[in-house]
C-alpha cells in the first residue's frame, strides 16, 4: 500500500474514532501505535516509549504547571477585583465604558496568567453581574467576556504557545513576544466594534448615570490606578529576565508564580482553599496537557517514519501546482473548521505532524525559523476563534456555566458572531502583513 494512503487510512481511523466520544489523546495514542505495529511489526511498540522518554526529558515541560497554577491562584484569591474598579471609574462615563473596560481587564489578566480559562472565570464572576445591573444588553456582554478571555492564549505568557513550540521546535521567547502586538491589536478591534457600537446603540451599553459620574473624584481615581500595577510588575518579572537571557522558561515561571502568590498574600486573600483549588486543578490540566503532548509525539513519530509530509508537499506542490499562500490559507480554513469541533491542543495533536513541517517547507520569502514563530501566532488566533464558534466552542459552554438563567445558549451563540468576525479580520491582517507579528521577536532577537 502506498504510503499516501497508509497516512490517510490512519487520519481517517483517527476522525472515524473521535465519534465515539472516547478521550482525544487516547484516540490519537491508539492509532499512532497500532499503525507502528502494523507498520513494523515486532518493536514498533517502543515507538510510544521512546515518545514517553523524550516528554520526560523535555525540562520546559516543567513551565506549564506553573502558568496554570498561575492562573488559577489569581482567578480563585479575585486579584482582579481592584482592576475593574480601576476601569469602572475611568471608563464609566463612556457609552459601552465598562465593557471597554472588560477587554482591558483581560489584557491584563492576560499578561498574568496563559490561560482563557481563567479570564472566563474572572470575566463571569466580577464583570458580568456588574454589568447585567447597569443595564448593558446581555448579547453584548457575554460576547465581551468570551472574546476578551480568548486573549490570554494570545498574549503571553501563554500556555498554548509553549505547548506548540514544543511540538514545532520553536523558541518560546520569540513566539511570546509575536504574540504581543497581535493580541493588542485583537483587543484595540474589540474595543472599536464596542465603542463604535454602543455610540450608535446606546441602549447596549449605557454610560454611568450623572449623579455616580458627579460623585467620583480625581483623586479617587488617580488611587485606582496602583491596581493596576499588580500585572506590569508580574509580566515585568517574568519577562524581562527571559528576553534578556538571565533566566530559563521554567525559571521565570517559577517568578510569575511566586509574585502572583505574594500579591494574594499580600491582599489577604490567599487561604489554604485557594491553593487546595488552585493545586488541584492544576494537577487536572498538566496531566491532560502531558497525555495530549505524548500522543502528538507518537503519531508525529509514524508520520516521520511514513514520509507523510513530503508525500503531502508533492501533492500540493507539484501535483496540484498550488502556491504557497493558498496551501496556507487551505490550512486555516481547515482549522477554522476543526475549532467547530475541537478544542485548541487536540486540533495542534492531529495537525501539528504534518501542517508545521509543510509550513516550514514552503517559501514564504522568509526564514524558516520566522516561518515557524508567524505560523504559531496564526495557529493561536485559529484556537481562539475556535474557542467561540458553535457547535462546541469551549468558552461557549463555560459561558453557560458562568451565566445566569436569563442566559440562553441561543444568546450565547449569538453573542460571539461580531467578536469571531473581528477575530477573523485580525488573521487575515496577521496573514497579509507578517511583519506584525515578527518585528518585535526580530527586534529583540535580530
Amino acid at each position: 500500500m502506498p504510503y499516501e494512503m497508509i497516512a490517510a487510512l490512519m487520519f481517517s481511523t483517527m476522525l472515524l474514532l473521535m465519534m465515539t466520544g472516547q478521550r482525544v489523546f487516547g484516540i490519537i495514542g491508539f492509532v499512532a501505535v497500532l499503525a507502528a505495529l502494523a507498520l513494523w511489526g515486532t518493536g514498533g511498540e517502543r515507538m510510544g516509549f521512546s515518545a514517553t522518554m523524550k516528554l520526560m526529558k523535555w525540562y520546559p515541560l516543567l513551565s506549564l504547571p506553573m502558568f496554570v497554577f498561575m492562573g488559577y491562584v489569581m482567578s480563585e484569591s479575585r486579584l482582579a477585583d481592584d482592576l475593574y474598579r480601576m476601569f469602572h471609574l475611568w471608563f464609566g462615563r463612556l457609552r459601552g465604558g465598562l465593557a471597554v473596560g472588560t477587554i482591558l481587564l483581560m489584557v491584563l489578566i492576560s499578561a498574568m496568567n496563559g490561560l482563557s480559562v481563567a479570564g472566563m472565570a474572572i470575566g463571569s464572576t466580577i464583570a458580568l453581574p456588574e454589568l447585567l445591573r447597569r443595564g448593558y444588553d446581555k448579547k453584548m456582554v457575554t460576547g465581551v467576556i468570551q472574546a476578551g478571555s480568548s486573549l490570554g492564549i494570545l498574549i503571553p505568557p501563554s500556555v498554548v504557545l509553549v505547548l506548540y513550540a514544543m511540538i514545532a521546535r520553536a523558541p518560546v521567547s520569540e513566539l511570546w513576544l509575536a504574540g504581543i502586538i497581535p493580541g493588542l491589536l485583537m483587543a484595540a478591534m474589540f474595543i472599536l466594534y464596542i465603542v463604535v457600537r454602543c455610540y450608535f446603540q446606546p441602549a447596549l451599553g449605557p454610560s454611568l448615570g450623572a449623579e455616580e459620574r458627579e460623585s467620583i473624584t480625581m483623586a479617587e481615581k488617580l488611587r485606582s490606578l496602583r491596581a493596576g500595577l499588580l500585572p506590569f510588575v508580574i509580566f515585568g518579572m517574568m519577562m524581562v529576565p527571559f528576553v534578556y537571557g538571565w533566566t530559563s522558561l521554567v525559571e521565570s515561571s517559577v517568578i510569575g508564580v511566586l509574585a502572583t502568590v505574594i500579591g494574594a498574600v499580600l491582599k489577604g486573600t490567599f487561604t489554604r482553599t485557594v491553593f487546595e483549588v488552585a493545586t488541584r486543578n492544576t494537577l487536572g490540566i498538566t496531566c491532560m496537557f502531558m497525555w495530549v503532548i505524548l500522543a502528538a509525539l507518537s503519531f508525529g513519530a509514524v508520520f516521520d517514519g511514513l514520509g507523510a509530509v513530503k508525500a503531502v508537499e508533492n501533492l500540493f506542490v507539484d501535483q496540484l501546482h498550488m502556491g504557497p499562500w493558498t496551501i496556507l490559507i487551505l490550512m486555516q480554513l481547515s482549522f477554522l473548521l476543526m475549532g467547530m469541533f475541537l478544542d485548541d491542543t487536540a486540533m495542534l495533536v492531529i495537525v501539528a505532524p504534518l501542517y508545521v513541517p509543510l509550513v516550514a517547507s514552503l517559501d514564504f520569502g522568509m526564514p524558516r525559523q520566522d516561518v515557524l514563530v508567524w505560523y504559531g501566532v496564526l495557529y493561536t488566533i485559529t484556537c481562539q476563534i475556535a474557542y467561540l464558534t458553535p457547535p462546541f466552542g469551549y468558552n461557549l459552554f463555560l459561558m453557560r456555566a458562568f451565566a445566569p438563567p436569563e442566559i440562553t445558549m441561543g444568546d450565547i451563540y449569538r453573542s460571539v458572531t461580531p467578536f469571531v468576525a473581528v477575530m477573523i479580520g485580525t488573521l487575515a491582517l496577521i496573514m497579509a502583513f507578517p511583519q506584525l507579528a515578527l518585528w518585535l521577536p526580530n527586534l529583540v532577537y535580530p
